[in-house]
């Protein structure tokens, strides 16, 4: 037997399987799971204690549910040409999924969805499409309903107010369903609406709800991205307030009466997961309190037990399909319907609501 072939070729097989597991370390089978870059373009702070907070925690419990995934945030962008420049550097810096999570972020965002076909991107509050370009929202006008009934038993002058930020679609289903909850339980309720022309105004929107509180407004809630300004504007001055995004109660401990809370992950995990596998079609995503990601918000200590049960039996009606706010017949402030009697509202009508019901008194752009 010669020695010295067997261990030659001992040593070769040896360097062969030791070559063939290299190769396999560094084979698709054997690599880690390629990480998935998801932006997340925001129009206000992270910390806002509204709009932009409760997206920032649905991102996170996004994180927290699908392994693998890197995340890329820019925060504060404003709904101009800037927003298309950020979008921009987030494709460049790999991000195959973007979430666009303000009303104005729609045309960048269809811009860079069009130079950019193997990207995709989700825009909130719109129901405008695009081959890469879904969009979502959610029915948190059922939890200002509920907000209302509460606003109309508690008011002492029949006159509420609301702050917004812009009269979009979404902020008119939430003024009009706050009115008509209040109308529901005291027709003798009144809203009314002062525009701000911004999401974030901190000095014009407390010299706003200076102006309301004036006027002989005693509840106030608000559609702008915080509830900072309001509530804690509202506290000093011995109104009562509702919140809207996040439960802010802590912000006005005396004055609180509940509002609603937004609960994005569920959405945010379930659209990662079917760009991962590839099962994404662009669609309208809709979201509701039936589907928990909204519900009513912690009500406070000013707020009566009859009316906490009232509002908890009202949630569970809406939940279950015995209530649906905007159900036709709907009639605007002049008289006429805008949603016929046996009709129910769907993703279509209401994100085209640019008309005020009966009881709010506030200026509309003209057509």
């Amino acid at each position: 037997m010669n020695f010295t072939k067997v261990v030659g070729w001992s040593l070769l097989s040896i360097t062969v399987v030791a070559l063939a597991g290299m190769l396999a370390a560094f084979s698709p089978a054997f690599a880690s799971p390629a990480k998935l870059k998801v932006g997340f373009l925001y129009d206000s702070s992270m910390s806002d204690a509204g709009w932009t907070t409760a997206h920032n925690l649905g991102r996170q419990y996004m994180e927290s549910k699908v392994p693998g995934v890197e995340t890329i945030v820019a925060e504060n962008i404003p709904e101009t040409s800037e927003a298309q420049r950020v979008l921009e550097k987030m494709v460049a810096q790999g991000c195959k999924l973007i979430f666009t999570t303000s009303y104005g972020f729609l045309e960048p965002a269809l811009k860079v969805a069009e130079r950019h076909p193997d990207v995709t991107i989700m825009q909130v509050n719109r129901v405008q499409t695009a081959k890469n370009v879904g969009t979502y929202f959610c029915y948190l006008y059922e939890p200002m309903y509920i907000a209302g009934t509460i606003a109309g038993k508690m008011t002492k002058s029949n006159k509420l107010g609301l702050i917004g930020g812009h009269p979009t679609p979404v902020v008119m289903q939430l003024t009009n369903a706050f009115a008509l909850g209040a109308r529901s339980v005291n027709p003798k309720a009144t809203l009314k609406v002062v525009w701000i022309n911004s999401w974030s105004d901190p000095p014009l929107e407390a010299e706003s709800i200076k102006g309301l509180h004036e006027a002989g407004v005693d509840v106030i809630t608000q559609a702008m991205d915080s509830n900072v300004t309001t509530a804690r504007t509202a506290e000093s001055l011995g109104m009562y307030t509702v919140g809207n995004y996040v439960d802010s109660h802590e912000l006005a401990p005396h004055g609180w009466l509940t509002g609603g809370c937004l609960n994005w992950g569920p959405l945010y995990e379930n659209v990662v997961k079917s760009v991962i596998d590839h099962s994404w079609k662009s669609s309208v995503v809709v979201t509701s309190m039936k589907d928990g990601a909204i519900k009513l918000s912690s009500m406070g200590s000013a707020v009566p037990l009859v009316l906490r049960k009232q509002a908890l039996d009202l949630e569970k009606a809406i939940k279950d399909g015995r209530v649906v706010v905007f159900a036709g017949p709907v009639k605007d402030r002049d008289g006429k319907v805008r949603l016929p009697a046996g009709q129910k509202p769907d993703a279509k009508w209401l994100g085209s609501m640019d008309f005020f019901v009966d009881g709010v008194d506030g200026s509309l752009p003209k057509k």
